[in-house]
């Protein structure tokens, strides 16, 4: 394959124009002109700007609906955003498959409904929920190549919709508290003291549940309004600052690698900036997403629904720029979509019972593009570091994913910086019924996405049959 006439990013580097070329699925050349006749297939680039396949590094394969039908359907929509990659989280308990047990038993039967079905390569993050899936860590590194690990810091005292306190019931598993995350964190630290060539990491969902029962319990007895702002004010900001505090402070004592998920506002990113210089040691990296960049709880309170509730929540305006403003400066390390589709019926119109969550993944690069890059001035190399190169290093896929220099992965996207469309739940070929985004106007859309040198996407539309491979980690 041959992408003619582009302009190639070249994260950490900056624009070349360049024609590449492809062989056996990975980037062959870079070179001023190639010719034509030396291909056999030709993607025109002119006027067009190619950048590193998104690694889409925070999704929920499975989470409400089968596992197979959203691994087709949900990375079939990653293509329309210019991702090549998704890194799913998985966990035992309530929703997923919603049962416990051994990840040994498990884990496998996750791989094989997601083999075949994924039009993007793909990955999974494991949350060990129970104290003997912590020590299935080694084998869980070796066997399969998973280098990352999640802990939801919130669980200790409620379920995801932080409708119930029976918070035992819902993870189905032992008690998980602080001490928990003390022994996973130790773990990972023991399996990375093995490895040292290796950056095994602990994922974090930073909110703290026992502010939150306090925030809670205040909205729902002050008329309990049915709102974003009031799921906002039961999870403020603040239960954001102090899990992150938390878990960095027992990090520096693990000397366990973190990454500092979906944070959502200027408060959780001052928190990072705080337990940086608190914690020098600490391998800490820090992740806001699509929507808390670009949604506000006031704007979409005045559209109606709580097609926008997850967790953290929506935040505000200020919020808003204040997580632009530390995405361009290198405080956020890099964004994602945390897709997870969710039907309109699962939301309802009860605010605690409503599922939390949304898709987004359709919409990494062309926000990027379009709010990053055109109104706020980020440049494009920053813009590839952000989707692709960034979450590529953290999580071991550098060197064949996050990159378009001669010998990575052929994974790229042709985006067209002058493409401007509305966004709809048709535009982003997903399963869910509804967005949270409909009807924003976005300028850089991808007209052409490559997975391992195949084009399965192009000019709104997908291309051949589903390929996507599993990425070992380890």
């Amino acid at each position: 394959m041959l992408v003619k006439g582009g302009v190639v990013v070249l994260p950490y580097h900056g624009e070349v124009r360049a024609d590449l070329a492809v062989s056996g699925g990975k980037v062959a050349a870079l070179a001023d002109d190639i010719p034509v006749s030396d291909a056999a297939e030709v993607v025109d680039a002119r006027g067009k700007v190619v950048l590193p396949g998104a690694v889409d590094a925070h999704f929920h394969l499975g989470i409400y609906r089968d596992l197979a039908l959203d691994a087709f359907e949900e990375t079939r929509s990653s293509l329309v955003g210019g991702a090549t990659t998704v890194l799913s989280y998985f966990r035992t308990g309530s929703h997923y498959l919603d049962r416990t047990g051994s990840y040994r038993d498990i884990f496998p039967e996750v791989l094989d409904a997601v083999a075949g079905r994924a039009w993007t390569d793909y990955g999974f993050h494991l949350a060990p929920m129970t104290v003997d899936q912590i020590a299935e860590i080694p084998f869980l590194v070796k066997e399969h190549g998973v280098s990352s690990f999640k802990y939801y810091m919130f669980y200790k005292g409620f379920d995801l919709a932080a409708n119930s306190r029976d918070a035992r019931s819902f993870t189905m598993g032992d008690e998980y508290d602080l001490g928990h995350l003390y022994l996973l964190m130790e773990q990972v630290s023991a399996v990375q003291q093995a490895d040292p060539g290796l950056r095994l990491s602990v994922s974090l969902h930073c909110e703290q549940s026992e502010l939150m029962r306090v925030f809670i319990d205040r909205v729902r007895a002050n008329g309990d309004p049915q709102t974003l702002r009031a799921y906002h004010e039961g999870r403020p900001p603040l239960t954001e600052r102090v899990a992150i505090g938390e878990a960095t402070t027992l990090a520096s004592h693990t000397g366990t690698n973190l990454n500092l998920l979906h944070l959502s506002s200027g408060d959780a990113v001052d928190a990072v900036t705080l337990a940086r210089r608190s914690f020098g040691a600490v391998d800490m990296r820090a992740e806001t997403t699509l929507h808390h960049l670009c949604l506000d709880h006031e704007s979409l309170d005045a559209a109606g629904g709580l097609g926008g509730k997850v967790n953290p929540p929506i935040r505000t305006k200020a919020d808003n720029e204040a997580l632009w403003r530390h995405a361009a400066d290198g405080t956020i390390d890099w964004v994602a979509s945390d897709h997870a589709c969710c039907m309109e019926a699962e939301k309802g119109d009860e605010l605690w019972p409503a599922r939390p969550g949304f898709g987004g993944t359709a919409l990494l690069y062309p926000v990027l593009f379009s709010e990053g890059h055109l109104k706020r001035g980020i440049s494009l190399a920053r813009v590839a570091e952000l989707a692709s190169a960034n979450p590529a290093r953290a999580y071991n896929l550098w060197g064949r994913k996050g990159s378009l220099a001669v010998g990575f992965d052929a994974d790229l996207t042709v985006v067209d910086p002058e493409l401007t469309q509305t966004v709809t739940v048709e535009t982003c070929l997903s399963g869910q019924d509804h967005t949270p985004f409909e009807g924003v106007d976005l300028t850089g859309w991808p007209v052409a996405t490559v997975v391992g040198g195949q084009v399965r996407f192009r000019d709104g539309d997908v291309v051949g049959e589903p390929g996507g491979r599993y990425a070992r980690r380890a």
